[in-house]
């Protein structure tokens, strides 16, 4: 049987803590994939929920930005460190699927970086619509497709597969498991249509020159797209 990924994720959180509280660390998340990301979200609203919120480093930029917060993940080491940032309004410790939030409670959704790491992709979109209010957007983040399935690499995987996988990384002395759930793209949308959100925006976000000056392995997202960004609309 095939341990639940919020299980595998939680075994992880100290190191998940260290890789992305590491000064300097983490080129990828910051002079790529959050920047892009930033362009999508509208101006901060009545309320924000942060879904699958990790430690908290996205919390913590969208309160400077004026989001107020409510966060949710389901791995409970992930919890304590989101509520040690202070981002938050409240942290929950939940299934993204069966959430503890009143219809109709939010006018924004975050889920970056969190969807692929969520087994009940289409009950977590039904709940996403459940608590945006009218007009309300979901704003999500994904390891792109054609890299979770390592597309033009010896480890590639047939793409139309829905697997689980783990990717170990080591950069600059830290070392991080990623646990996650490859899908194609029609299953991201499928489930998202069948939720009754809207696709509003879709972004493949490339590095800059100058970010590839800087840190020469940001080059491998020119030649195959690292990350997926959507914007959905509830109506």
């Amino acid at each position: 049987m095939t341990e639940p990924l919020h299980e595998r994720w939680e075994r992880e959180a100290g190191a998940w803590a260290r890789w992305v509280r590491t000064a300097g660390h983490d080129a990828w998340h910051w002079r790529l994939n959050w920047p892009a990301f930033l362009h999508l979200l509208p101006a901060p609203g009545r309320l924000t929920l942060d879904l699958g919120c990790g430690e908290g480093r996205g919390g913590v930029a969208l309160r400077e930005r004026g989001h107020r917060l409510i966060g949710v993940d389901a791995a409970p080491t992930m919890v304590g460190l989101a509520r040690e940032t202070g981002a938050y309004e409240e942290v929950q410790l939940a299934d993204a699927a069966a959430l503890a939030l009143d219809d109709r409670t939010v006018d924004l959704v975050v889920a970056y970086m969190s969807l692929h790491d969520i087994e009940d992709l289409a009950g977590t979109l039904r709940e996403t619509a459940r608590v945006l209010e009218p007009g309300g957007r979901l704003c999500a983040a994904i390891v792109h497709p054609l890299a979770s399935a390592h597309l033009g690499s010896d480890d590639e995987v047939p793409y139309f597969e829905q697997r689980h996988y783990t990717d170990v990384v080591e950069r600059e002395g830290l070392q991080m498991a990623f646990h996650g759930i490859h899908r194609p793209l029609e299953d991201y949308i499928a489930a998202l249509l069948a939720a009754g959100l809207v696709l509003d925006a879709l972004r493949e976000p490339a590095p800059a020159d100058e970010d590839i000056v800087a840190f020469g392995d940001l080059a491998k997202a020119r030649r195959r797209p690292a990350f997926l960004h959507w914007r959905a609309l509830r109506h």
